[in-house]
């Protein structure tokens, strides 16, 4: 299932709130019905505006490292849902696979694509609920600018959301560049 909606400005937190909880209501569904473990696609989008030809760009990135991914580990897909929403784009994949090796793959995939950085690929257990990066002994994600703890930089707001934003875009700006 694919919906999209057309490129928008900025979204308010009133409607990021609403999709986190929509998001996290397929992902119960999901789990429910299926009882095996979900992946779940978002960005790392600063600022105010979740939707752009950039985001999108970088989303159908993920989409398809993702999809390389499950495909070359032989790994039984049961659903896949993408949205392409205001409020940034999401994906859901069911997978018939143990949630930690998912992850440990995810999280690889993450820290060595190039854009990488700006997928947050969770997954999450039918049992054990989100599996983290610390039950893998994985470091926690660093900060775009500074490289402190990310989750540290960004409670905080220790860098202009501005200068965030133009590193995200640089990042993206040069991988569609090369050649």
């Amino acid at each position: 299932m694919t919906t999209a909606t057309p490129v928008r400005t900025g979204v308010s937190l009133d409607e990021l709130l609403t999709a986190k909880e929509r998001r996290a209501a397929r992902q119960v569904d999901m789990l429910e019905h299926y009882q095996q473990p979900v992946i779940s696609l978002t960005l790392v989008t600063p600022g105010e505006i979740k939707d752009s030809l950039r985001y999108r760009n970088t989303m159908g990135v993920a989409l398809q490292m993702c999809d390389q991914l499950l495909w070359e580990n032989r790994w039984q897909v049961l659903d896949r849902q993408v949205l392409w929403l205001p409020t940034g784009p999401e994906a859901l994949w069911c997978v018939a696979h143990p949630a930690v090796e998912i992850k440990a793959h995810c999280a690889e995939l993450e820290q060595t694509h190039p854009l990488g950085r700006l997928w947050d690929l969770d997954v999450i257990c039918p049992q054990h609920g989100h599996v983290g990066r610390q039950s893998l002994g994985a470091n926690l994600r660093r900060c775009l600018i500074c490289d402190e703890p990310a989750h540290a930089c960004s409670r905080s707001r220790n860098h202009p959301v501005e200068l965030v934003v133009s590193r995200v875009e640089k990042m993206i700006d040069d991988w569609f560049a090369r050649d």
